[in-house]
């Protein structure tokens, strides 16, 4: 008999389940065993006096033990797990559990050690569920309007955003770095001709940091497309393809996040709004007290995220904001300026940033130009070349994945990932 999933099971139909145990109560006459795969629940119900031969087995089953039980479903409305019960003809155990190592009070950490065993709740299945989702509703609305899918190097000869936080690995006979972003590649793409290209794929910095929202390593999502007027286009595409895919999200898992996580989907409206820096700032002080020195008003702050999204529910009732007009030192240098302003933006999701995007600087003496001031002018060389021959104009964004459905969910960053990287973690 082949393996039916439990949701799949019928009313007086015989069949085959396989999967965790999730409860075992196991008493004198009867037991009753919970039984857990990907789809869902249910209660096998055993007499044991119809079954003398499974007595040792019964006494050696244990939570999270692997089983494989064949029988009948049966309508029974006093099982409260769904009114329902499998009558067993035949059971055998797959793997033997050990004793959990895990409680309903272990920290983070103790978790982390063994996310394999925290992962398997439905709670966190739903996490994954969710992040399939959303990235499968971008990569469709971005297919529908003629992207390219391609998938960059992560080994690279020169740091991908600047001279920093970048990971050093031996490559034979020379230095190599692990990519900051597929930024380099994609830009590639365009002076190919590709015009537009999108990439899921794993970013590295090595950040010292240990924030709820910081990772060595996470799973980027970035695009490219060629032949913009400027980055409020890649601004609006932004904002179409997030109001897309929380739409998809909303319909298929609303319910179910607002139960396992106590939070709603909102599906935003368009357009997002959008402030300039330094107009954010003003408001920030004028509304809340909220002071930074002029020098340090080049960037956002933590504080001035979380500030701005009070500021955006109340002006525009919107948990999106746009923010614009960056100092350039604080841009990286490919990015394109009019009148010493870089022509880009951060996107803040309920006081987090979640994105930076721009307009690349597609100009070979100016984007080499640029890279000189950052010193980066050998190092970037074959990047620079990519613009030698001619390149359209064009821009782009990346999104955090994780970040992304760490937001969406309101959880931590440890838990939004299948397994967690950072400065003391590199394990499992």
């Amino acid at each position: 008999m082949n393996r039916t999933m439990i949701a799949q099971v019928r009313i007086d139909e015989p069949a085959r389940i396989e999967g965790f145990l999730e409860h075992v109560r196991n008493t004198r006459y009867m037991a009753f065993l919970v039984v857990r795969d990907r789809s869902g629940s249910v209660q096998a119900t055993i007499e044991k006096q119809l079954h003398p031969e499974w007595a040792e087995l019964l006494d050696t089953l244990s939570v999270e033990s692997v089983v494989s039980i064949e029988g009948t479903l049966r309508e029974n409305l006093q099982v409260k797990l769904g009114g329902r019960e499998l009558i067993p003809i035949k059971l055998e155990i797959l793997s033997l559990a050990a004793p959990l190592p895990l409680t309903k009070d272990s920290n983070i950490d103790t978790r982390m050690d063994y996310r394999w065993l925290d992962l398997r709740g439905e709670k966190e299945r739903l996490l994954f569920e969710v992040q399939t989702c959303l990235v499968s509703a971008m990569r469709e609305f971005l297919l529908q309007r003629e992207f390219l899918e391609i998938h960059t190097p992560k080994l690279i000869a020169a740091a991908s955003e600047s001279g920093a936080d970048v990971f050093e690995v031996g490559y034979f006979d020379r230095k190599a770095y692990l990519a900051q972003s597929p930024q380099f590649y994609k830009q590639m793409a365009m002076a190919a001709g590709f015009e537009r290209i999108f990439e899921t794929g794993p970013v590295f910095r090595a950040e010292k940091s240990y924030t709820n929202r910081h990772t060595t390593e996470f799973t980027g999502f970035d695009l490219e497309f060629s032949y913009i007027e400027s980055f409020h286009n890649v601004m609006n595409l932004e904002a179409e393809m997030l109001a897309y895919a929380l739409e998809r999200v909303q319909k298929q898992f609303g319910e179910a996040i607002e139960r396992h996580y106590g939070t709603t989907v909102v599906v935003p409206k368009l357009p997002f709004p959008v402030i300039a820096l330094p107009e954010l700032y003003r408001e920030l002080e004028k509304r809340y007290g909220y002071h930074l020195a002029e020098s340090e008003r080049g960037d956002t702050t933590t504080e001035a995220e979380q500030l701005s999204y009070r500021f955006s529910m109340e002006e525009f009732n919107h948990e999106f904001l746009l923010i614009t007009d960056f100092a350039a030192e604080k841009r990286a240098f490919y990015h394109m300026r009019k009148d010493g302003v870089p022509q880009g933006y951060d996107l803040v999701w309920r006081g987090v940033e979640i994105t930076t995007g721009a307009q690349r600087e597609h100009r070979y003496d100016v984007l080499c130009r640029q890279a000189e001031e950052r010193g980066l002018g050998e190092d970037v060389k074959f990047y620079t070349e990519f613009f030698r021959y001619g390149c359209p104009p064009h821009g782009g964004f990346g999104l955090g994945v994780d970040r992304l459905t760490m937001m969406l969910l309101g959880t931590g960053i440890k838990e939004a990932m299948f397994l967690f990287r950072g400065p003391n973690r590199l394990t499992p």
